[in-house]
């Protein structure tokens, strides 16, 4: 089959663009949406049962289970762009192998994790910013939790490769019936029995369990691609491609977690000397960073659903159809990180209050962290766009110098500067100074790139 019959047949190739990006976008922001509201939901009822200090555990168990995720969109976005790349040039046979080395690599991966967690998971927390006071919820909250980590290993590989293959409705279906399970539950165990943060754990795995066996139900359906015993020979070559493909998405996840420790224990360390103290600060942030971290998938969904349209199209040799693409999808996420904007400077009690009623401190200190880490976060939109377009277009070295660079770089760095200065709120004015900074290096990055990626018109077909 040649490379023309393979983009008439494939809609990606020949579909209007319009319809593609909201039948890839919509799905992959509903379920990363829905992915980020279950840390978030387990926070709500334990805000409800238990109080910050609950609220103050589940930050701190946070950046290990970032750890876990960005392991595992390591290989779920590196295998996405990896088997469109190999479908835009009509190469089923790689896109296959390449997935179900995937498979079983993040499998490993995420029994590896657990392993260390439950391990190592007292001095863990505490290099998270574990206090004290918040330590024995932390262990309790982190050792169930990394239960689950196997699951969510292959959870995020699977459902990418569904999305991939035209099953992106069909991913966010499980989904949704696995964070409504975990709703369901969150309020039994944590209001109903009163477990506590031992109860929203619980929930929080069980949902992911009913998700992963949604998902594997899906694979027997495959259309472009399939999963044989022969493809589950090692393709090292096929791996190793994936891994640098999907290391932008590991960088940009495990930054959270990098950004998140450092923010707890500076803000534990300023916090302390403060007025707040150091559990309402740690609390607080983390809620703000939940919150924005909402709005951050959203932008990502969207440019995640392009993902295949822009791999698939510059496989095959349509620059202007990826051009296109990519295009839309700036526009979008940049007009949603401007509504989302103003939501943070001007509603921020309302959201705040989602995850229960605090002293006036932790109200005021909550608040600041919406106006002053958020003030500027409009520009990031452009940032996480531009990442997984050079991911998408086989680029994964400029990807991940524009990711690494502000997330493993500035952000952390401009916490520890700014916080020496100004004391517990220059953890908060790090994020608009970093965030303008990586703002106009992903613009002079894809200036450096862009004719690059599209040397020429001459292969553009009809």
């Amino acid at each position: 089959m040649s490379k023309n019959d393979t983009v008439i047949q494939n809609p990606l190739g020949v579909a209007p663009l319009g319809k593609l990006l909201v039948k890839f976008a919509l799905p992959a922001t509903v379920a990363l949406v829905v992915n980020a509201l279950y840390n978030i939901v387990d926070q709500i009822f334990i805000g409800q049962s238990v109080g910050y200090l609950g609220n103050a555990a589940t930050n701190v168990v946070n950046p290990l289970m970032v750890i876990m995720l960005a392991a595992a969109t390591l290989w779920g976005d590196g295998c996405a762009s990896f088997i469109s790349l190999q479908l835009g040039r009509g190469n089923r046979e790689n896109a296959s192998s390449g997935m179900c080395n995937t498979f079983v690599a993040s499998f490993i991966v995420g029994l590896a994790i657990m392993a260390v967690s439950m391990i190592f998971m007292e001095p863990l927390c505490r290099l998270f910013g574990a206090s004290e006071n918040s330590l024995p919820y932390a262990m309790e909250y982190g050792f169930i939790i990394a239960l689950g980590f196997p699951l969510m290993a292959v959870l995020n590989p699977v459902t990418a490769c569904i999305r991939v293959d035209g099953g992106a409705t069909y991913g966010m279906v499980g989904l949704l019936v696995a964070c409504s399970s975990n709703i369901v539950l969150d309020a039994l165990f944590c209001l109903k029995f009163g477990w506590g943060v031992r109860g929203a754990a619980i929930a929080t795995v069980i949902g992911e369990l009913i998700n992963v066996l949604w998902v594997l139900a899906y694979i027997p359906r495959m259309k472009n691609v399939s999963v044989r015993k022969k493809y589950f020979r090692p393709n090292m070559s096929a791996v190793k491609r994936i891994a640098a493909l999907g290391a932008s998405s590991f960088i940009l996840q495990l930054s959270f977690a990098l950004i998140s420790a450092v923010a707890n224990n500076l803000l534990a360390a300023y916090g302390a000397v403060s007025k707040y103290g150091a559990d309402i600060t740690v609390a607080a942030m983390g809620i703000a960073m939940k919150i924005n971290q909402v709005a951050l998938n959203v932008v990502q969904g969207i440019i995640t659903g392009s993902q295949p349209i822009m791999g698939y199209n510059y496989g095959a040799g349509q620059y202007k159809r990826t051009k296109t693409t990519f295009k839309i999808a700036v526009i979008a996420g940049t007009a949603f990180m401007i509504i989302a904007t103003f939501v943070f400077q001007v509603f921020p009690m309302p959201l705040i209050s989602l995850f229960g009623s605090e002293s006036e401190l932790y109200n005021e200190f909550a608040v600041m962290c919406l106006k002053i880490f958020l003030v500027i976060c409009t520009v990031n939109g452009f940032q996480i766009c531009t990442s997984i377009f050079f991911q998408s277009v086989g680029k994964p070295i400029q990807a991940s110098i524009n990711t690494f660079l502000k997330q493993i770089v500035l952000v952390p760095l401009g916490m520890v500067i700014i916080s020496r200065i100004v004391g517990v709120t220059g953890v908060l004015w790090a994020g608009p100074v970093t965030d303008g900074l990586a703002f106009i290096i992903s613009v002079i990055l894809l200036k450096m790139n862009w004719k690059k990626i599209f040397p020429t018109e001459k292969r553009e077909t009809a």
